[in-house]
């Protein structure tokens, strides 16, 4: 208490001495006037009751002034106490204050201090501002500051600064913000104020250490955070993400990088630049996206947020996970997975073995081939699964192989188990030094530091093959030699078959000549067929379909068929009633037929039934079997089933392929099956087998069937040639071009004794003269297909030159398809196979120039 009486009674001596303002001054003299005018007013009043009042004296008036003067004289001294009262409460608050607060003069004359003045700056004698330029000591920088905010005080300005206080020299009294400004109203004074702000300092250097430390966490972690306003700037990066996307973090703080220029996709218009990965609602949102670096580089990412705030204070928090390693991480694993697939599911057998060639692994196709699973193999000696005749050479290859020098050239073996089986055997040394960084599914497959790499082929196809191929060569050969063979037949046939029909015509049946010449024929068209035989043999047939009916062709061949499936094998030929027409070549659909007979019969070796039924088919939709497509459609049906030994089903998607065949090697080429298919394909038709071990097989042959009413009078007049033609007689002149003599001899004859005017000619050149040099218009030219120098097909490119119009035969020993390849689009030309009759001949010519029927 006596204390603070004591800073009480300081205070109003420092008041007193401080120079007071004009009004204070003013503001006393006027509380003090009144009171002393109604002294003055009480005293005159006095006198004159003493002396008396006068005549014009109002007393009422006097009192009045006296008690105006009165009242006057305490509202003054209430005012006078209402402004000590406010002064002490002033100075009560500067007392409390905990700030240090100064009063100087212009001059630096203290005009107040408070207590935390002079608890902080000790000394009374001193000057104020001395005692805290006493208090900086040795310190440059505060000396320096100091001095700046004692100039701005002399100067009438405001300033600021933060200085470092000390008690002495190496003891901080702790940091304060000093500041200085002018009194407003009285430029003469100016005030200072100490705010002790050591602890604020701690505490913010505090934080700042907290979030340096959050900051190199945040940096550290392999997370990316960021945040970014309203317009997509970023307002913070860590470290992670800057690196992720190829930049700093000053760079993204910096104000112009926005979040769209690191989007693979762009936002679209009027879109929050974080959108579509977050909404414009509160709450967190998640989102895979594709980040874009300055590199140009894609990253794959995960975005986790927040959105905080709106409009222009809107923010959001933002987690950012990498995806890329996870996804190489998980590539890695996926190519190790399929790399051990790709191994273990190989096509080509692979196995590792030991120096001591034991199985270490294997593939499934090693097992598959020695007829076990890869884990069996293990531990098992490979020599001890090959052939014994093999096992010698093997024991040798291995042993060089494990002592360094493997060889390199494959080599062939088979398997114990089953000698028809050959493999080629690849071998090499397995050696790790050699991998620098070996995969994890190298790892996880080879253990062992060396050994042996084997890869096996199976090669037991191509071995078949290769002897099918050398099969189908000398099929190929005896094939071209059996076409030529007909093509010279041919030319022979066609004289004897011609001169026979032209001995007919001067020999009645009467005749005794009649007979022989008949049988001359006959022969004759016996050894025609047999050249078609040759030609089917050799596949150089031209197919010549006509309208037949199955059941009548069928007729016909039961006698050949009995005879080729023998007398332990019953034939059974089944026909429906009014069976439908069919347009085939019979030649080679009768081929079908024995082919397919000659199979069944190979399939009965003990004896059996053979079947022929024939039956009319409507299908009302498309029939699928296998890989072929029936459409829907009215069909004949040729059924030829056995009793046999049937057809395994592993082999009855192949029986259709060439040189396949399930007979002992020498019995048979594996051409039957598939030329029953050429031929029913190219007919247009469809064939099946269906089959079951020991129970048979039974092939099914769908022709589409043919109606007669639907076609002109020209084909139904092909049905069986039942229509005879009266007249083959005509008009015109016709250049026939035969390098075999009897043959065009024949030719010319025949062409005579029916009415035309034939020029012959031995060669091409010779026509071609002829054509050039005669006045004569050719009305068609027969010319044969093989002639040396110029054959028939370049004697017609010629022809045509000068006479494009003219009509041409070509006859031939050999197939349509050998000339008509090199004719290309001129189709106006005819075809006359040889042997050919002097009917066929003149049927032909009577067709080819239009002569109509008589």
């Amino acid at each position: 208490m006596v204390a603070e009486a004591e800073r009480t009674e300081q205070f109003r001596s420092r008041v007193t001495e401080c120079p007071k303002p004009w009004w204070i001054s003013f503001l006393k003299t006027v509380t003090w006037i009144p009171a002393g005018i109604a002294g003055g007013v009480g005293i005159l009043c006095l006198a004159r009751v003493i002396s008396g009042w006068t005549a014009d004296t109002t007393p009422f008036a006097m009192i009045a002034f006296a008690v105006l003067s009165g009242i006057a004289a305490l509202a003054g001294r209430s005012v006078h106490l209402a402004f000590s009262n406010r002064l002490e409460v002033f100075n009560r608050a500067f007392e409390a204050a905990s700030e240090a607060l100064l009063i100087v003069t212009r001059d630096e004359r203290m005009a107040y201090a408070n207590g935390a003045f002079a608890r902080l700056f000790p000394g009374e004698t001193e000057p104020p501002l001395d005692r805290v330029q006493r208090a900086l000591w040795s310190d440059a920088e505060a000396q320096e500051q100091f001095g700046r905010l004692r100039s701005c005080a002399a100067a009438g300005a405001r300033a600021t600064a933060t200085i470092s206080l000390h008690v002495e020299p190496g003891s901080s009294l702790g940091r304060f913000r000093i500041s200085v400004d002018p009194i407003t109203g009285h430029p003469e004074y100016r005030s200072w104020l100490f705010k002790d702000i050591t602890e604020i300092q701690e505490i913010e250097t505090a934080i700042n250490d907290e979030r340096c430390q959050l900051s190199d966490l945040l940096d550290s972690v392999k997370i990316g955070f960021y945040s970014v306003d309203s317009n997509g700037c970023f307002q913070s990066i860590n470290e992670t993400l800057a690196s992720w996307l190829g930049t700093s973090v000053r760079e993204m703080t910096a104000g112009e990088a926005h979040l769209h220029e690191f989007l693979a996709i762009a936002p679209a218009d009027g879109a929050q630049p974080f959108e579509p990965f977050a909404a414009k609602s509160a709450g967190t949102h998640h989102a895979e996206i594709m980040l874009r670096t300055r590199r140009g580089d894609a990253v794959p990412a995960w975005i986790g947020q927040s959105v905080a705030g709106s409009g222009r204070e809107l923010r959001t928090r933002s987690v950012v996970r990498d995806f890329a390693p996870e996804r190489a991480w998980k590539h890695a694993l996926k190519s190790s997975e399929r790399l051990r697939r790709c191994f273990a599911n190989a096509p080509v057998g692979i196995a590792l073995l030991d120096n001591y060639g034991r199985f270490e692994e294997a593939n499934r196709a090693v097992g598959d081939l020695f007829g076990t699973t890869p884990e069996n193999l293990r531990g098992q000696e490979l020599i001890g699964l090959l052939d014994e005749e093999d096992r010698g050479r093997i024991a040798a290859k291995f042993a060089a192989a494990a002592n360094g020098h493997p060889d390199p050239e494959p080599f062939e073996v088979r398997p114990r188990r089953s000698k028809d089986r050959t493999m080629v055997v690849y071998l090499s040394r397995l050696d790790d030094s050699l991998d620098t960084k070996p995969t994890l599914a190298a790892r996880s497959v080879v253990e062992p530091e060396n050994g042996l790499t084997l890869h096996f082929i199976d090669v037991t196809e191509q071995k078949n093959l290769e002897i099918q191929f050398a099969q189908s060569q000398k099929m190929q050969a005896v094939g071209q030699l059996a076409g030529g063979v007909a093509h010279d037949f041919n030319n022979l046939l066609t004289a004897m078959i011609g001169f026979c029909d032209l001995l007919l015509l001067r020999s009645p049946p009467g005749d005794p000549s009649f007979a022989d010449i008949m049988q001359i024929k006959q022969n004759a068209n016996r050894a025609a067929n047999l050249v078609r035989q040759l030609l089917a043999f050799s596949r150089q047939q031209t197919l010549q379909p006509r309208i037949l009916d199955i059941t009548d062709v069928l007729y016909e061949l039961r006698h050949l068929i009995e005879r080729l499936i023998g007398e332990n094998i019953k034939l059974d030929v089944v026909h429906s009633r009014e069976l439908g027409l069919a347009k085939v070549d019979q030649g080679q659909f009768e081929q079908v037929i024995i082919n397919l007979a000659v199979n069944a019969r190979d399939a009965m070796p003990s004896g059996g039934t053979l079947t022929i039924r024939t039956a009319d088919i409507h299908q009302d939709h498309e029939l699928r079997r296998g890989h072929e497509l029936m459409p829907a459609g009215d069909y004949v049906l040729i059924q030829v089933a056995d009793t046999g030994v049937g057809i395994p089903k592993e082999h009855l998607a192949r029986i259709f392929d060439p040189f396949f065949s399930t007979k002992e090697l020498g019995s048979g080429t594996g051409l039957g099956l598939s030329t029953v298919y050429g031929i029913v394909k190219q007919t247009g038709g469809f064939i099946f087998v269906d089959s079951r071990p020991d129970q048979g097989a039974t092939f099914e042959i769908y022709l589409p069937r043919y109606y007669l009413e639907e076609a002109g009078p020209a084909v139904r007049a092909d049905v069986g040639e039942t229509i005879v033609l009266r007249d083959l007689t005509g008009q015109g002149t016709i250049m026939l071009v035969e390098d075999d003599d009897p043959v065009r001899i024949f030719g010319a004859r025949a062409l005579r004794n029916k009415g035309y005017k034939v020029i012959e000619a031995k060669s091409g050149d010779a026509a071609l003269d002829l054509i050039r040099n005669t006045d004569e218009t050719i009305d068609l030219l027969i010319t044969d297909v093989v002639m040396p120098h110029m054959d028939g097909p370049s004697l017609v490119r010629e022809v045509r030159e000068l006479h494009p119009q003219m009509k041409v035969i070509f006859i031939s020993g050999y197939t349509e398809d050998t000339f008509r390849q090199r004719l290309d689009s001129d189709s106006g030309i005819d075809f006359l196979p040889k042997p050919f009759s002097l009917k066929q001949l003149a049927t032909r010519v009577r067709d080819a120039l239009g002569v109509g029927l008589r």
